[in-house]
C-alpha cells in the first residue's frame, strides 16, 4: 500500500525528527554530550548532543521504514511509539536528576507523549482497520 497511513506517518515523522536532530546541534554548542540541562530548540525543547543523535537515529528509522513498505512502517511506528510513551512517562520522574542524560524538560515530556499517541495509534490501528474493512 503506497499511501498507507503507517507509511505516511512514518515518512513525515521521520523527516521531522531528522530535521529536529540536525537543528538541535545549532543550539548545543558548549553543551556537554550527556548534560542534564541542554540548549533550547525553538526556545522551548531542551536538547543535548545525545538527544540530537537520538532524534537522528529515530528519524532515520522512521523515514527508512516509511519509504520501504507498510509492514515495516507499522512495526517501526509501533516500536517508536511505545518507546516514546515510556520516555514521556519516565521523563517526569528523572527530570532534575543525574539520570536525565537526554536533558529532557517538561515540554519534551508532553511532545514525546503526543508523538507516542500518534505513532501508536497509527501503528496499532490503521492497517488493522483497513484489513477488517476489506475482509
Amino acid at each position: 500500500m503506497k499511501n498507507s497511513p503507517n507509511r505516511i506517518v512514518a515518512t513525515v515523522f521521520g523527516a521531522v525528527y531528522l530535521l529536529v536532530g540536525l537543528l538541535g546541534f545549532a543550539v548545543t554548542g558548549g553543551v556537554g554530550f550527556i548534560a542534564t540541562e541542554g540548549g533550547l530548540l525553538l526556545g522551548v525543547f531542551a536538547v543535548n548532543p545525545l538527544h540530537n543523535i537520538a532524534h537522528l537515529a529515530i528519524g532515520a528509522a522512521l523515514l527508512i521504514a516509511g519509504l520501504a513498505n507498510a509492514a515495516a512502517a507499522r512495526i517501526v511506528n509501533t516500536v517508536v511509539g511505545a518507546a516514546y510513551l515510556l520516555l514521556g512517562v519516565i521523563g517526569f520522574f528523572i527530570a532534575g536528576t543525574p539520570a536525565n542524560i537526554l536533558a529532557l524538560n517538561t515540554p519534551d515530556h508532553f511532545l514525546h507523549l503526543a508523538s507516542a499517541i500518534v505513532l501508536l495509534g497509527v501503528g496499532v490501528g490503521a492497517e488493522r482497520s483497513t484489513r477488517m474493512a476489506t475482509a
